[in-house]
């Protein structure tokens, strides 16, 4: 009998992905973590029966998350990633030889876990002695701090259950607080497409814009994820993502990408009429 893992996007669609084996399955403390293994995508990490990534496409959204941000500013020495339990974002900072600090808030040891062990391709990076994980809430964590960083990456899980703290606009408040006077934010920023997914994009726009003086919103296309159509946050006190990109100087940096580029860089902030739309509802 075949196996297939459904990857619900609304109530009445759904991404079916044919399984070759359950590689693990457990609960932890805070979420339930699956590891499948598929022909068409490699391994997929699932939590709470939502698709985290896949091993085809993930490097679309690790890579959007971080290089946008230090082609901007390509002398970010200390980063704090809020989530990224599955190495990801740290894979992709720890290409620039520049930054110094790491800081991970990974709520779920054993989300770590389970990626070191089987997504190492990701993962391994977490052991860099650059690299400090910290397991708990991403809210408290940041609660106490004060100008302690050049740029804050959330990579969040969905804007509901145990994420649902690190969409509020006391967070991004706490955000701003923390970063530098030139500090940069990047959030995930959920699909604009389908109708409640699109309700989110319009609420953490509202309020991250409540927070942060300069605010764009810029897109990718992942398969995996909900209707294939991405958008991140950035949110920033002194840079403009299209004014003030350093193309040159990160050109000059030969990092390895498979997705981002610099004649992509301007592009991706171009968004299609009906985004512009939902943000200006809410701005």
């Amino acid at each position: 009998m075949d196996l297939w893992f459904n990857d619900e996007h609304t109530d009445t669609v759904k991404l079916s992905i044919k399984v070759e084996e359950q590689l693990f399955s457990q609960q932890s403390a805070e979420q339930h973590i699956d590891v499948l293994q598929t022909r068409e995508f490699g391994k997929i990490l699932v939590v709470d029966g939502d698709i985290m990534l896949t091993e085809k496409d993930e490097f679309i959204y690790h890579e959007l998350l971080v290089h946008v941000a230090m082609a901007v500013n390509p002398n970010i020495k200390e980063v704090l990633v809020i989530g990224g339990g599955d190495g990801g974002v740290v894979r992709e900072l720890m290409k620039y030889d520049s930054i110094d600090i790491i800081d991970v808030v990974e709520i779920d040891p054993l989300l770590v876990d389970v990626c070191k062990k089987y997504l190492p391709e990701m993962a391994s990076s977490l052991d860099h002695e650059k690299v400090h994980i910290y397991h708990e809430d991403g809210v408290r964590f940041i609660r106490s701090l004060d100008d302690e960083y050049d740029l804050i990456i959330i990579d969040s899980p969905n804007p509901y259950g145990a994420g649902e703290g690190l969409f509020t606009r006391e967070f991004y408040g706490l955000c701003h607080k923390a970063l530098h006077d030139d500090g940069i934010m990047i959030n995930q920023h959920e699909s604009p497409f389908y109708r409640d997914e699109a309700f989110m994009v319009q609420r953490m726009h509202q309020k991250i814009v409540q927070s942060f003086p300069i605010v764009k919103v810029y897109q990718g296309f992942i398969p995996s994820y909900p209707s294939g159509h991405w958008l991140f946050g950035f949110a920033s006190k002194a840079y403009h993502p299209l004014d003030d990109i350093k193309e040159e100087a990160w050109n000059a940096l030969d990092i390895p990408t498979r997705y981002y580029a610099t004649r992509l860089h301007k592009g991706i902030f171009a968004l299609p009429v009906y985004v512009e739309e939902l943000l200006k509802d809410v701005e």
